[in-house]
């Protein structure tokens, strides 16, 4: 059975940060589902549908990295796709503190899943997707924040 990961989020939109935790955690799976969630309670800057093609765009010559989108709990998803690892990006203290209550309520609800942190690349640990997205706001320049396949997209 492949070795299977997850990595959800909103990815609205999708940063740096982000692609480099996908590179980097690549070797540890067979195949990466980026699984961009729905959420009620979020307005987003960009569609389901956009974040989808900027995501597909950023990994178009990776062919072990496969994006897709759902609604509901993560576990439901993870079980769909007999994925057995949650993969998360650390970018603070305050990002673990969050990610560990999540992931102990992930355990409980599903015993076989795992979730393996990634610390984000010092290079990237001031880029979030919310400061991205304010800057876009204000008509400022993202380029240096999201993935080189993006230029000219956002």
């Amino acid at each position: 059975m492949p070795n299977i990961a997850i990595f959800p989020g909103s990815f609205d939109p999708i940063t740096k940060g982000h692609e480099s935790i996908v590179h980097r955690a690549l070797p540890l799976f067979d195949k990466i589902i980026v699984a961009v969630g729905y959420n009620a309670d979020k307005k987003g800057l960009f569609s389901v549908e956009e974040r989808v093609n900027f995501i597909k765009k950023t990994f178009s010559d990776m062919p072990d990295i496969v994006v897709d989108t759902y609604d509901g709990l993560t576990v439901d998803f993870c079980k769909k796709h007999n994925a057995k690892f949650l993969l998360r990006g650390l970018r603070s203290v305050a990002d673990f503190e969050n990610e560990r209550n999540l992931a102990s309520i992930n355990k409980e609800l599903s015993s076989d899943l795992e979730t393996v942190f990634m610390c984000t690349d010092i290079a990237y640990s001031h880029i979030s997707s919310t400061v991205v997205r304010d800057v876009l706001r204000h008509n400022g320049d993202v380029t240096k924040f999201l993935p080189k396949a993006l230029k000219g997209c956002i």
